[in-house]
This record gives structure tokens, sequence and C-alpha cells, in this order.
């Protein structure tokens, strides 16, 4: 029998059932916090790692998602040409309060509220794709395509 998932990759395993995806959420004994780190916990390339980066915009103070290819950094002028508004980092707060998880664990899916994404267009060059489960050592696997369905996100170049 598998130990019980903490209650927030429960919530993110719950989440995608609702949603109609089977995918399964797996909690790791090693970090999965960076990128790289993912990417050596299951065995892919950096770039099959779909990292969840919150923003702020600065006028609505609404939460922006931003899913990247694991190496890529964002261009925040990108994503502000896009929303019409200024963004900056979220802090840890912020991020806690509007989405429900901690940084280095914000899963795509099962938010306190509906989320603006943007979805990396680098991710769509691989067949399956890993992203964070609720906590910085869980993950789960999915296409790029489920990724959109499940999200309601968009594909844009981000770099």
């Amino acid at each position: 029998m598998s130990n019980p998932l903490s209650p927030s990759v429960q919530r993110v395993q719950d989440a995608l059932k609702a949603l109609g995806f089977i995918n399964e959420v797996m909690e790791l004994q090693s970090t999965t916090r960076t990128s790289a780190d993912a990417a050596q916990a299951v065995g892919c390339r950096e770039e099959q790692i779909a990292k969840s980066i919150v923003f702020r915009s600065k006028e609505s103070d609404k939460p922006i998602l931003v899913i990247a290819s694991g190496p890529n950094r964002v261009n925040e002028n990108k994503i502000e040409a896009l929303i019409s508004e200024p963004i900056g980092k979220a802090d840890a707060n912020f991020v806690r309060q509007r989405t429900g998880f901690v940084i280095g664990g914000v899963p795509p899916v099962g938010h306190l509220e509906k989320i603006e994404i943007f979805i990396d267009e680098d991710l769509l060059k691989y067949d399956e794709i890993w992203a964070a489960a609720g906590t910085p050592n869980a993950v789960f696997k999915l296409t790029p395509s489920d990724l959109v369905k499940m999200t309601g996100g968009r594909f844009v170049a981000i770099k």
C-alpha cells in the first residue's frame, strides 16, 4: 500500500481528476524545487520541466502564472504586453494566498482562484513534460496538449 499524499499534493490530484484527467501525481524523496532538480529526479531533460512562475500585475494586483520550459527565462516585457499592464515578481506570501501553494511547488491546476496562464511555446517540442504538483518534491507527467486543456492557458513566446 502506498503512503497517502500530503494535503497540497492530494489537492492537485483531486483537481486533475475533477477536470477529467488521469495523470498521477508523485511525491519524491528528492527535491523538485528547481527545474534542474526536477529533471534529475524524474530522469528527463531540463527543457521538459514545466516550471511555474507567478507574477503580480502592478495595477490590478492579479496573479499571472507563466509556465516555462525549465531553462528558459521569462521576458517580462512580453507578458506585460499580453496583459496590458506592468508586472513584478510575486513574493512568497502573495503566491501562497492567491494560489494556495508554496513557491517551488505551484502546479498548473488547483489554485484558490482563477489565474490567467501563459505557457511557453518551447514546451510544444516535447511529447511529455513534467509539472509541479503542490509541494517542492511532487510532480506529474503530462503532454503539452493536456497542459492547455487542463489550464485554459495559451501558448506564447516567453523568451
